[in-house]
Order: structure tokens, then sequence, then C-alpha cells
């Protein structure tokens, strides 16, 4: 109800000034205890127990400044980033823009970033309580951007839950190219090799794929110790949309990425056999999409671009949503009803 009150003085702003005014108050706020979910919605993913599969998805939390106050409002699991190996600008603004009249967003923000130095120090000092993942990328410039990878895990990888590789991102040019056969490879080798930690390390792909991407994908997931894949980041697609701002270029997300979104991670489930874990991402607005997104093989579910819309309380209201949606199916934890439609 407060959001609602306060969602017009924030949509008055530019999304990317309005972005920062919320970082910049969440900052400041009074730290909430975590919440005391349904024990039926906790689950044990690579390794980790998930108090909720509702989480945020990185893009939010650039920066690592306010993990702690977003699992006090209702996440299950935060991810922050992505974070660079060197501070970087990102592209020139406006590079941010809500697409109101389909409650989506398209961004060309370009991983920028403080640098994981900065981050590294800000969740050194804090209490490891909840899960906090650590989104990877390389630098725009970089003259080696699998070393950056390598090197991301080493630094990161002991004040993180989880480590996620994203190639994914359509906004750094050539970026999505490690997806590619060999490069892929070579890439999850350096990381694997970069593994001292122990720390899961899950992989973030986009929804832009052609047939046989996902088997192969897969293929070299599992034969370098992926613990994970994320499905999926923004789209480069443009589904017919009705905002002025449906040409800008870079990534599109929220509710016109849901059925593609849906589809990709429906195509993995198949790749994966129901053998690696997968989190579902792109167009989740309410119970019903996480469930559906579940029942089709997801162990976990992120959202970020609903929540410009309904506010920060939708976590907790997607887990309430959920638990009365695993009552109906009389199933006794959520871990049962993961691919439960999936075939």
């Amino acid at each position: 109800m407060l959001y609602k009150l306060l969602r017009p003085f924030a949509f008055a702003l530019d999304a990317e000034t309005a972005h920062r005014a919320t970082i910049c108050a969440l900052s400041l706020a009074p730290r909430l205890p975590l919440p005391a979910f349904a024990p039926e919605l906790a689950s044990e993913v690579a390794g980790l127990r998930f108090p909720s599969p509702v989480g945020l998805a990185a893009g939010f939390d650039k920066d690592a400044e306010v993990p702690d106050a977003m699992l006090g409002l209702g996440f299950g699991f935060v991810e922050v980033g992505t974070l660079t190996p060197e501070p970087q600008l990102g592209n020139p603004r406006p590079r941010l823009f809500r697409l109101k009249e389909d409650r989506a967003v398209i961004n060309r923000m370009g991983f920028n970033n403080q640098g994981q130095a900065a981050a590294l120090d800000r969740l050194s000092k804090r209490d490891r309580r909840g899960v906090v993942g650590v989104n990877i990328g390389a630098n725009k410039d970089s003259a080696d951007r699998i070393a950056d990878y390598a090197d991301s895990v080493r630094l990161m990888g002991p004040v993180a839950d989880y480590l996620t590789v994203n190639v994914s991102s359509p906004n750094t040019p050539g970026l999505r190219n490690l997806q590619a056969g060999g490069e892929l490879v070579e890439l999850l080798a350096a990381v694997r090799d970069a593994r001292t930690s122990g720390v899961p390390v899950f992989l973030k792909v986009a929804p832009d794929l052609e047939t046989g991407d996902h088997e192969r994908i897969v293929r070299a997931a599992v034969d370098h110790g992926i613990d994970a894949l994320i499905v999926s980041n923004t789209t480069i697609s443009r589904p017919p949309l009705k905002s002025p701002y449906a040409n800008e270029t870079g990534g599109l997300s929220g509710r016109p990425l849901k059925a593609l979104a849906l589809e990709q991670l429906r195509k993995f489930r198949v790749a994966t056999g129901g053998q690696l874990p997968l989190i579902a991402a792109g167009g989740i607005e309410n119970g019903h999409d996480a469930w559906e997104r579940i029942t089709a093989g997801a162990s976990l579910v992120q959202l970020y671009s609903a929540m410009v819309y309904e506010g920060p309380g939708i976590a907790r209201r997607i887990a309430e949503e959920l638990k009365v949606l695993l009552g109906v199916s009389q199933m006794i934890n959520i871990s049962e009803a993961v691919g439960s439609d999936a075939g």
C-alpha cells in the first residue's frame, strides 16, 4: 500500500535516478530481521538452504550496497552485481527505460559498477545471514575476458554464498560470444580451475538461443562442475510492445519476456533431464508465474522488473501465494513441485 502511494513520485523521476534514490534510502533504513517463511517453502539447492524460492535477480543491487535490506523485505535470497574486476561507468545515459504500458523495462546499462574491490569490502563486513550470491562479469575493455572471470572467482568466492558467471548480458559487445562452443568450454574450464573456496557456481544464460544450444550449454556446464543454470537474462528480441520506448536498444525484461523465458526453461529441463538445478528468471510477477516455472523444472525463481511496478513487498506476497498453491496441490514441500508438470 505504501509503495502504491510512493510510486507516482518515483515514476516522476527518470528510471535510473529513481533507482539510485531507492538504493540510497534502503542503505539508510534500519536493518530488518529476516522473515519467518513457511517451512514448506524451504529447499536445498547446490548445498545451500533457501528459506523461500523467491529471490532478487542481479541488476538491482549492482554494488552490494543493500543485500541485507532486501533479505529483510522478504526475498529468500539476493544476487548482487554484475560486478567487474575494475570499476566501469557503463554506457551513456539514458540507458534505463520503464515501458509502463507493457509492464516492462529496457536497459543498456553496460555493467556499470564500482568494481569488485569496493563490493568485496562491503561484503566482508556483513555478518553472513541469509543467502547472498555474487554475479560476476568481464570489463568491456578487458584484453582477456576469460581471465577476468577466473580472477573474479578467486576474489569474490570467499564472500559469496554462490557465484553467477554472467555471459548473457546483451549490453557488453561480444560478451554473449562466450556462450558459443569452444569459448564456453574454455571459460568454464578457467572458472573450474579458479574455484579454491568450494563456493557453488551458477551460469546465467541468454533467452535468445538456437536449436542445439541448450544441449551444448548443458554438456559444457556438467563437464565443468557448474552447480545450476539461471534461465534467463534479458532478450534482444522485441515482441509487440505499446510503449514509446519500444525501439530503444538493450535488453528487454518484465512481462513481455514471460513466454520466451518459460519456453527456454522447458527446453533446458529437457536438455538436463532434471539432473542440473535450474533457476528461472524473466517475467515473473505473481505466485502463479512462480508456480508455473517451478512445476516446469525450476528449483528457484528470481525477479527484478516486476518489483519496479509492484514494490519490494512482491517477494513476500509471491511466497505466500506459493504456500497456498502448494497446499492446494497437496504437496508437503516446494521441492516436490519442481518439474512436476515437466512431463
